[in-house]
């Protein structure tokens, strides 16, 4: 790693299927790099297509965070610091330099701004009340504890309603406390495209997943003991496919249905990354659609100052 980088950390991010992992592994074979997976599920082994590892595009550049975890089990923004902070220290301690790599908003801004967060931990007593509660009773006690409520996806998703109930309990007794999180210099670089083509990409990533064996990918982790219910909390890939192979979806539906929802997606993730912007997070945009490495190299040679 040249001494001479002002940053510690260097960060590529983007919505889906703009070509990260590509540049990620681009600037990490010029900077003596190591990647650090910002991604709620390819810390899972077994669900690749899916999750979109790729695998392939690392060659030989050490990854982190990727197959760590066997299918089924949990994972939690506060995991990922704590692993995100080991695998940054232990590529700092050999002279190399961390890349964080990801499109999960959550877990990047986590990352970057340096959160600090207490493990809450589980209620069993908690989550059996609630699970006699509906849908629309859990809304509103995590609307009555927590009325800033602004991650709506917890509102979504039963499991993760209950989940934030939990935390929301755990917060407002007062067991909370900041934990110490040295402060990071990074340098960020953000892969920006045109929607068109953004749309044209997710389109085209969707139809070759899905003839490069997605819904075989569904069917093995279900056939391997994780229910319906814990696959559609793995996102929408698993969440719909899982709907077409209990019947509820036809093939041209799953197609349809998902390849909208992932365009909702990018969209979404858009605004996680504007709001990064606002609270602070300077992001330097590179063009997806013409030379993102060339562009990149030009910000890290000025340190990421115009």
């Amino acid at each position: 790693m040249k001494a001479a980088l002002p940053f510690d950390l260097l960060t590529v991010l983007g919505p889906t299927a703009s070509g990260k992992t590509r540049l990620a592994v681009a600037l990490a074979e010029r900077f003596s790099g190591e990647i650090i997976s910002a991604d709620s599920r390819q810390v899972f082994r077994g669900m690749d297509i899916g999750s979109g590892k790729d695998l392939h595009e690392y060659g030989q550049i050490p990854h982190h965070l990727i197959d760590i975890l066997e299918a089924g089990e949990e994972f939690s923004v506060f995991a990922f610091l704590r692993l995100f902070r080991d695998a940054y220290d232990d590529i700092r301690s050999r002279g190399r330099l961390p890349i964080l790599c990801g499109g999960s908003g959550m877990y990047l801004d986590a990352a970057l701004r340096s959160y600090r967060l207490e493990e809450v931990p589980p209620d069993h007593q908690l989550r059996a009340e609630l699970a006699r509660k509906s849908d629309q009773e859990l809304c509103e006690i995590l609307a009555a504890l927590r009325p800033e409520q602004h991650n709506k996806t917890d509102l979504l998703e039963r499991q993760r309603t209950i989940r934030a109930i939990e935390i929301a309990r755990y917060d407002a007794v007062g067991q909370k406390e900041d934990q110490p999180f040295p402060q990071l210099h990074p340098l960020v670089i953000g892969i920006r495209l045109e929607r068109d083509e953004m749309r044209r990409r997710i389109t085209e990533r969707l139809r070759t997943r899905l003839e490069n064996g997605l819904i075989e990918e569904v069917q093995k982790l279900h056939q391997g003991g994780i229910s319906w219910e814990r696959l559609d909390y793995y996102g929408l890939e698993y969440r719909y496919v899982g709907a077409f192979l209990r019947g509820d979806l036809n093939r041209n539906d799953l197609f349809q249905k998902l390849n909208s929802a992932i365009h909702d997606f990018a969209k979404r993730q858009g605004n996680w990354f504007r709001k990064m912007e606002r609270h602070g997070v300077c992001i330097h945009w590179v063009d997806g659609c013409a030379d993102p490495l060339a562009e990149a190299l030009e910000i890290i040679a000025t340190g990421g100052v115009d």
